[in-house]
């Protein structure tokens, strides 16, 4: 059981390996920009003009602004654009071989630059990550809140921002009754941010999990074998919300990604 559980945690290390490190995975993001912060329009290093119009942006352009494309054709003109839902790849708009993210956070409209050639990518060596460990997956209740909570918590960039709260995981890990207040995806699915005693230390400074969604007992796998170093690790233009509180507890959680590793 060991042994089939190791050998599905490497290949789970290996394809987060070639998910961060491919053309447009978060390596590869060198800007996020806040429209708001750039009221003419004029972002840096990047052409057109992109103005918020109410609930969308508006990127505007001529010939002589670049190499610029939407939706795969040159671009010229005027285009409304809506938050881009899937990956990077997949964005709209493009400039070379760069793609143009545009999102949105609490009504703050924003351009996200993701250029394969980024000087991130080509230093990326790895992810820091300890070997599979049965002691660190651990059995898991999820109580519900009965209804969404929201936390303002402080953000990567400084901004304080919302992070929405279903409910509270429990669980008991090296001898100690823990609890992580999470986060319930659409599928289901739960995700917490958390911090813990290697913090800073022999870790990142904070780790997100991803806990399967529970079952109709609330039961669930706490395996922090699995432990995801945030985007914010591999790209200092990420946003990333810190733990909320109480997910920060004293406990040295000595498992899954640790670190990147840089050339």
């Amino acid at each position: 059981m060991t042994t089939r559980a190791s050998d599905a945690w490497k290949q789970w290390h290996e394809h987060r390996v070639e998910t961060v490190s491919a053309p447009y995975g978060p390596l590869a993001l060198t800007g996020t920009y806040w429209l708001e912060d750039h009221p003419a329009g004029r972002l840096p290093d990047i052409p057109g003009t992109w103005a918020v119009e109410g609930d969308a942006v508006v990127l505007t352009a001529d010939d002589g602004d670049g190499n610029l494309s939407v939706d795969g054709r040159p671009f010229s003109g005027e285009v409304r654009l809506v938050a881009d839902a899937g990956p990077a790849a997949a964005a709209r708009v493009a400039y070379g071989e760069r793609r143009l993210v545009v999102l949105v956070r609490e009504g703050v409209w924003g351009v996200r630059d993701f250029d394969p050639d980024s000087a991130a990518r080509r230093a990326f060596s790895g992810i820091e990550a300890t070997p599979y460990d049965p002691r660190w997956s651990v059995p898991g209740r999820f109580t519900a809140y009965g209804e969404d909570r929201t936390v303002r918590v402080e953000n990567a960039d400084g901004r304080a921002r919302g992070l929405g709260l279903g409910g509270e995981l429990a669980f008991t890990l090296d001898g100690q009754e823990l609890t992580l207040q999470v986060t319930v995806q659409g599928d289901g699915s739960l995700w917490a941010v958390f911090g813990d005693a290697t913090s800073g230390d022999s870790s990142y400074r904070f780790r997100f999990l991803r806990p399967a969604a529970p079952d109709a007992e609330g039961r669930t796998t706490v395996d922090f074998n699995r432990a995801l170093l945030p985007p914010c690790a591999f790209a200092d233009h990420f946003i990333c919300p810190f733990p909320p509180p109480g997910n920060t507890p004293a406990v040295a959680v000595e498992a899954g990604e640790r670190n990147l590793i840089e050339a």
